[in-house]
């Protein structure tokens, strides 16, 4: 492949994906790592991208942006709903389920407000709100509130180490081989954290696009959680790394 089509096939790539893996890269365009290193240099002069440890990004696509709820609950919904509904599927009469803040925990809410009776423990008003009137024992965590609508900070971790769940349903901003699962905002992978350990299982949402986006966070491990289920979109080398280190479903929007 000429230089010109490797580095129009990149810039491709980070435009749809926001960020990219050298090694994924090179393993799509059949030529070494240090190929890919070399156009990711030239790219960057050229403002077409910025590199970053391991792969390149959009510029200027810091890993402390937070897109705001509005607009990210407009994209892939299909992928989303799809995911919510495998979810659903996991929720019994009776328990008590954490939903973090997200769109796409928001998508299995409105999947769970006609289902069984639960007791729901959030950080999200947007999922409170569905459930109210209803059936279903809601638990509004208090905190501050970020751009994607979560409530987060000492109030809200406090409140979560007095609980015990039987599952949460953890939406997060990125997944990374090495990072793991990641968010934008330093408060609310603290609260997530939280989340994650007053549970007794922990389910990850995430639509296919999070694979190689990096938060500027953690929150776990990709081997801290019990299941990951995401679309069919999932590139091979994302299924098969998720794959060897937790539970993994892919579902077809």
């Amino acid at each position: 492949m000429l230089a010109a089509a490797r580095h129009q096939a990149i810039v491709d790539a980070v435009q749809r994906e926001r960020v990219v893996r050298v090694s994924d890269l090179a393993a799509q365009l059949g030529v070494s790592l240090m190929t890919v290193r070399r156009d990711i240099e030239q790219l960057e002069e050229g403002g077409k991208l910025e590199r970053i440890h391991g792969g390149a990004k959009l510029p200027g696509d810091a890993s402390a942006h937070e897109p705001g709820f509005e607009l990210k609950s407009t994209q892939l919904t299909a992928e989303k709903r799809a995911i919510a509904v495998a979810a659903a599927g996991l929720v019994q009469e009776g328990m008590a389920v954490g939903l973090s803040a997200g769109t796409t925990t928001w998508a299995l809410a409105r999947e769970l407000t006609g289902g069984p009776r639960i007791t729901v423990v959030t950080n999200s008003m947007r999922i409170a709100d569905l459930f109210h009137p209803g059936g279903s024992t809601v638990i509004l965590i208090g905190g501050e509130r970020t751009p994607s609508d979560a409530l987060v900070g000492p109030i809200a971790t406090g409140a979560l180490k007095q609980l015990h769940l039987d599952v949460l349903f953890l939406g997060v901003h990125g997944m990374d081989a090495d990072a793991g699962f990641t968010t934008p905002n330093l408060l609310e992978a603290e609260t997530d954290r939280a989340f994650v350990a007053a549970a007794r299982k922990t389910v990850v949402l995430a639509d296919h696009t999070k694979w190689g986006m990096l938060g500027i966070s953690s929150i776990a491990a990709l081997d801290d959680v019990d299941e990951v289920i995401s679309d069919a979109g999932l590139s091979a080398e994302a299924q098969r790394v998720l794959g060897e280190r937790a539970k993994l479903r892919v579902v077809a929007a």
